[in-house]
């Protein structure tokens, strides 16, 4: 397994990034045609190559060593029950054939693309929605009769602490009013 190793390391070393330039589906990936005319001079530089066996529901990855016949075997499934609109199920089977085969020797050979956005499109933070509480009338006109008799640094922080909620008409008069 020496060989192999040794060849695939300096593959990897010499194997640029490969720029995702084709859109389907919301996202942009490296196609499976960009992938190969990339990886096959370097693989066959370093006396390598792979072939990819569909064999029943699932993809077999074969990395192997020319001179020595060393190998590094994947065996990757191909998901079953998916539905793409507008498409019957052989076309289906084929798309996620090609989807898996561009992710398994990706994997099998470490090599990567510009970025990871998958089906589920490009990830990205979600920002994080703040949604405010809103204040019990009583308790809000509690507070109000309580804060007429007392310093200016209290109702500072009242009204600071009241905004952070969802205020209604009569409540945002009322810190409208402290405010004065």
């Amino acid at each position: 397994m020496k060989n192999i190793y040794q060849s695939l390391a300096s593959f990897q070393q010499e194997c640029p990034t490969i720029h995702q330039a084709t859109k389907g589906y919301g996202y942009t990936y490296a196609d499976l045609k960009t992938i190969f005319e990339t990886i096959n001079p370097l693989l066959a530089k370093h006396g390598l190559g792979f072939t990819q066996l569909i064999q029943g529901q699932q993809i077999k990855t074969i990395v192997f060593h020319c001179e020595s016949g060393e190998t590094i075997e994947s065996v990757t499934d191909i998901p079953q029950d998916v539905s793409l609109k507008g498409m019957n199920d052989f076309q289906v089977f084929g798309s996620a054939c090609t989807y898996m085969r561009r992710y398994a020797i990706s994997s099998i050979l470490g090599i990567v693309t510009d970025k990871d956005t998958d089906a589920s499109g490009e990830q990205q933070k979600k920002p994080i929605k703040v949604v405010k509480q809103t204040i019990n009338e009583k308790t809000f006109d509690d507070y109000i009769l309580k804060l007429q008799d007392e310093d200016h640094s209290k109702v500072e922080s009242f009204i600071e602490w009241a905004e952070k909620h969802t205020l209604t008409a009569s409540q945002r008069k009322a810190i409208d009013n402290l405010k004065k």
